[in-house]
């Protein structure tokens, strides 16, 4: 499938059930929420990642994340810091970097935190730079998410053209088009 779904709410996931998908990634939500949420999307079968940088009430660093991988057990997660990238790594669990691309001086300074933090994928934002997803696929040993701003089919598959192996999205319309399942 081209689509990881980013789920924003339980609405969201509820949309989910019985879909081919077997994996989301988790936004915004409120630390007092989480077992509660998890539980429900686990018990669905549902490989979860955390994007530990939208929880509500937690502080991002590799103390909390020690505490989610022990407490909740996910199957990754999504951050924008490398230490914890580092330390998940360490943990076994699966690792999504995000970076923004804003310039080429935050490019090269991707490229470098990717090489240092070694996530097993990266996300690229804005994920509409087919450009930037070919360049990143050529310098960097990390499969390619595409992220942020996509909004139709074409830039799904102008992101899957350009190296992209999945692409993060909350429009769930694109979740269940036909072209996005293999």
């Amino acid at each position: 499938m081209k689509i990881l779904p980013a789920i924003r709410s339980m609405k969201d996931f509820e949309k989910l059930i019985g879909s081919r998908y077997r994996a989301c990634v988790v936004l915004d939500m409120h630390i007092g929420h989480l077992e509660s949420h998890l539980t429900t999307i686990k018990k669905h079968g549902f490989d979860v990642y955390l994007h530990l940088d939208l929880i509500k009430g937690l502080s991002v660093d590799t103390a909390s994340l020690e505490f989610i991988h022990q407490k909740y057990k996910p199957t990754g997660i999504v951050t924008t810091r490398s230490r914890v990238i580092k330390k998940a790594n360490q943990l076994g669990m699966e690792t999504i970097l995000r970076v923004f691309v804003i310039d080429s001086s935050a490019i090269e300074k991707s490229i470098e935190l990717i090489r240092q933090s070694e996530p097993k994928l990266i996300e690229i934002l804005p994920g509409v730079v087919p450009k930037v997803i070919h360049l990143f696929k050529q310098e960097v040993d990390a499969e390619v998410i595409a992220g942020g701003l996509i909004e139709t089919q074409r830039e799904v598959d102008d992101a899957i053209a350009a190296g992209a192996k999945y692409v993060t999205t909350s429009k769930t319309e694109l979740w269940f088009s036909p072209d996005n399942h293999m």
